[in-house]
């Protein structure tokens, strides 16, 4: 059986880490939204791209979900001491992830064959593919007028200003990877991670590459909501600023044009009779994974349901 998931965030990189531990890296590859992408002192960041890597290279800190295990921060402290920009987090390790990155970019590399080299440092073997080798941004449109670039409203902001509404620029020219491509033609089944759908998968899913390749497979959707709450991020708090109740029956319905299968909560469980009237087959599994064991349970979980319907 051959899976393609698609991911972003922190949610995303726990249930791709429990897919890799149940398949072999022939079997699965991973899509990894780069509409957060952004520069930062002349720097490339990929903050989903290298969230899930360092999942999968098992160096993520273990507390936050991103960044580095053991991370120092003395660069920094220093930014800070000279009165520089100081709102995102770049830790010592991490920023040399972003050098080399902006480094191998400036010679020439695409974004894709970059993410490659630098998985073959970690020890990853699982195929992860960034969404687009052309630049994809996030513009967060507020409330009071005001456009922010993703991370600015992530992190600068704490996601705190109310949204209007979101959009994707350059996602008319995106460049998918022809080998991200090719995985989705020979996939049997692609997995929506339990990430955030409006920053994190629709990206994704906006490409029209992507809906082209995707369209007739069979889709399986993994809720990034329990009881209506997000574990981690805005996911809950975006639907209902855009208007629409923070649940797993409405993370179904709005991916319900590609959907087949979805998986929910067992807390959510009351909601499946719904999302089964649209023609969506549907399952509750206890799908909070707060350690490795349990992302690799989830993992097994969701392919013995693919397995055997």
């Amino acid at each position: 059986m051959k899976i393609v998931a698609l991911a972003g965030g922190v949610g995303g990189a726990k249930l791709v880490h429990g897919l890799a531990q149940c398949l072999n890296p022939d079997e699965l590859s991973v899509i990894v939204n780069t509409g957060d992408d952004f520069e930062h002192f002349g720097l490339y960041i990929s903050p989903d791209l290298d969230t899930v890597c360092y999942t999968l290279a098992g160096l993520a800190n273990p507390l936050t979900g991103w960044g580095r295990e053991n991370e120092t921060w003395h660069t920094l402290e220093e930014i800070k001491r000279l009165g520089g920009i100081s709102w995102f987090n770049l830790g010592d390790l991490d920023l040399a992830t972003h050098l080399e990155r902006t480094r191998l970019m400036k010679e020439g590399n695409s974004l894709s064959e970059i993410t490659t080299r630098l998985c073959q440092q970690w020890n990853v073997r699982i195929p992860v593919y960034p969404m687009s080798n052309s630049p994809v941004q996030t513009f967060i449109h507020t409330r009071d007028g005001k456009e922010l670039v993703f991370q600015e409203y992530f992190v600068k902001y704490a996601f705190e200003p109310p949204i209007q509404s979101i959009e994707f620029r350059g996602i008319g020219s995106a460049k998918v990877p022809q080998k991200a491509l090719d995985a989705i033609k020979d996939a049997d089944c692609i997995i929506i991670c339990p990430s955030n759908p409006f920053v994190s998968i629709d990206p994704i899913l906006s490409i029209d590459s992507v809906k082209k390749s995707i369209r007739g497979k069979r889709v399986l959707a993994v809720s990034p909501l329990i009881a209506g709450k997000a574990l981690k991020g805005p996911a809950a708090k975006m639907f209902r600023e855009l208007g629409i109740p923070s649940t797993s029956n409405e993370v179904a319905r709005h991916y319900r044009g590609i959907l087949t299968d979805f998986i929910l909560d067992n807390a959510d469980e009351d909601q499946i009779a719904s999302i089964e009237a649209w023609g969506i087959m549907c399952r509750a599994l206890n799908i909070f994974m707060p350690d490795q064991n349990e992302r690799k349970r989830l993992a097994s979980e969701v392919l013995t349901y693919i397995n055997k319907t």
